[in-house]
């Protein structure tokens, strides 16, 4: 994770959780930590449902902005050599 977007020094707070029964051992064989497997793939789908949430949310903006662009150009576009 590159991007930390919880509070890692936050306690630990039990949660009871159902799970099928042939991934729990088989995790368990191979002694995986099902707390951080679960804390590290939440975070990762928490931070694209905010990603996602962030871009509905902003569509209009973004959709301004490219049109001032496509009417208007860069203010770059006479400076750019590439």
């Amino acid at each position: 994770m590159s991007n930390i977007i919880f509070n890692q020094a936050a306690p630990k707070k039990s949660a009871n959780l159902s799970i099928n029964a042939d991934l729990l051992q088989q995790a368990k064989q191979l002694n995986i930590n099902l707390s951080q497997t679960l804390e590290q793939h939440l975070a990762e789908i928490i931070r694209q449902a905010q990603r996602s949430q962030w871009l509905t949310e902003n569509q209009d903006a973004l959709d301004e902005y490219n049109r001032r662009i496509e009417k208007h150009g860069m203010f770059s576009d006479g400076l750019r050599r590439f």
